[in-house]
């Protein structure tokens, strides 16, 4: 997208064309404007049209431009926050419906997925939360044992068996969550935007919103070459929020998020790594992801930009954790790389924002985008067509608070990621390519 080889990767290369849609170049009206095209946009277009609303989505570049389409495609349950932390947070009413709601999101995902038969290489066996060390098994064991207080029986499995189900022996064990599974995520958001045009949703592509006034009491959203009246508005851009409403970007910290694709893996390698076709993340600090695509691609990732000089910081590290982690491999080629940013919010769980009479925002997924995004657009669907009460979603609504010194904390975390990667797994390496 936008000729750029680092923004999507193999997702843009794999993932069914985008929909059909026009750049908005008049003057239009509907019941709910939504801006951005990611997975809550798309969400809440969809369910506003079933609900008989009518709804125009404005999207600055195409469908799953944003965090939807670069992500690395976990569908996972919960926020990555312990289930304790988010009742001492939240309270223990709404963060017990929090809990609820996002423990059944990779089921509403893999549902909507199947109801409509949305092409985007559903893979429902579970994630692998990989232990790195005692420390890491510990973490998880607390993990597994909140989960379990609240009715929820995650697997824990030591060392022996998680090699088994990781197909290395680099951890002490995981926490493998049935419910949760794995998508092409652009691909996911492609289809979610045939889904809301087929129920009646415009969507407009290449139509950044500049600007939002109040016309004779109601919202109206600028574009360069056209114009949204609306009754109301969902503000569905998070990380990648440009022209309106600064304070939903910079409100929140942005950690930069890398993958890379190996080229595809002979049959023998495929059946000695993820088995089972689970993807997985670990529990350092600074931690990796990895999973396996439909065709066998070894999707490798973690936190840093592929800007400067990190891109070959980065790209070197990948082959030396790939190596460490998995040396059956041997020496891979990476045959793409794209980068996004992840929007992080202070109690790195999601917030509800008024900006304006009729004006909602939601923003800061921390990484857990996919079911969070499906069904948070579905319960502003359901709020703006008059079937919720805005306290019947499990959010505080707040003010747009931004963190202490947030802006300056994003480049030191670029730089960290480096550092870490720079020094991290070193050994005396043949020559890489990639």
């Amino acid at each position: 997208m936008n000729n750029d080889p680092h923004s999507h990767g193999v997702w843009e290369k794999t993932a069914p064309d985008a929909p059909v849609t026009e750049v908005l170049d008049q003057d239009v009206t509907a019941d709910v404007a939504i801006v951005g095209g990611g997975y809550t946009g798309l969400s809440a277009a969809l369910h506003l049209a079933r609900a008989g609303q009518s709804v125009v989505l404005a999207e600055a570049v195409e469908a799953g431009f944003g965090g939807s389409g670069r992500n690395v495609g976990l569908v996972n349950a919960g926020m990555w926050v312990m289930p304790d932390k988010i009742i001492g947070t939240l309270g223990s009413g709404m963060g017990t419906a929090l809990l609820e709601l996002l423990g059944q999101g990779p089921q509403e995902v893999f549902d909507l997925i199947r109801a409509e038969a949305i092409d985007c290489q559903a893979v429902r066996t579970g994630t692998l939360h990989c232990a790195v060390g005692a420390s890491g098994l510990r973490n998880l064991a607390e993990r597994a044992a909140q989960w379990r207080r609240r009715g929820v029986d995650l697997e824990l499995l030591g060392a022996e068996n998680a090699a088994a189900a990781i197909g290395s022996c680099a951890y002490s064990g995981a926490l493998l969550d049935h419910r949760a599974g794995t998508i092409q995520p652009l691909a996911y958001a492609r289809g979610l935007a045939r889904v809301a045009q087929a129920a009646g949703a415009r969507i407009f592509t290449g139509s950044p919103v500049l600007a939002v006034e109040t016309r004779n009491g109601a919202p109206l959203l600028r574009t360069s070459r056209g114009s949204i009246t609306a009754g109301k508005v969902i503000m569905a851009t998070d990380a990648y929020t440009r022209h309106v409403y600064p304070e939903v970007r910079e409100t929140q910290v942005m950690l930069p998020y890398f993958n890379f694709a190996t080229r595809p893996l002979s049959d023998n390698l495929r059946q000695s790594i993820l088995p089972y076709r689970q993807g997985a993340w670990d529990t350092r600090e600074v931690l990796s992801s990895f999973r396996l695509d439909a065709a066998g691609r070894l999707i490798f990732g973690s936190v840093g930009s592929l800007t400067g000089r990190g891109l070959a910081v980065h790209r070197n590290w990948a082959h030396r954790a790939i190596a460490r982690i998995f040396p059956q491999l041997g020496d891979v080629t990476f045959e793409s790389g794209w980068c996004g940013q992840i929007g992080m919010t202070r109690s790195n769980l999601p917030r509800l924002s008024c900006l304006g009479p009729d004006i909602l925002a939601i923003s800061g997924y921390n990484g857990r985008g996919i079911a969070p995004g499906t069904v948070f657009g579905r319960l502003l669907a359901e709020h703006l067509s008059g079937h919720r009460s805005l306290a019947d979603i499990p959010l505080p609504s707040q003010q747009l608070a931004a963190p202490v010194f947030g802006r300056l904390r994003e480049p030191l975390i670029a730089l960290g990621a480096q550092l870490v990667h720079l020094v991290e797994n070193r050994l005396p390496r043949s020559g890489r390519h990639g």
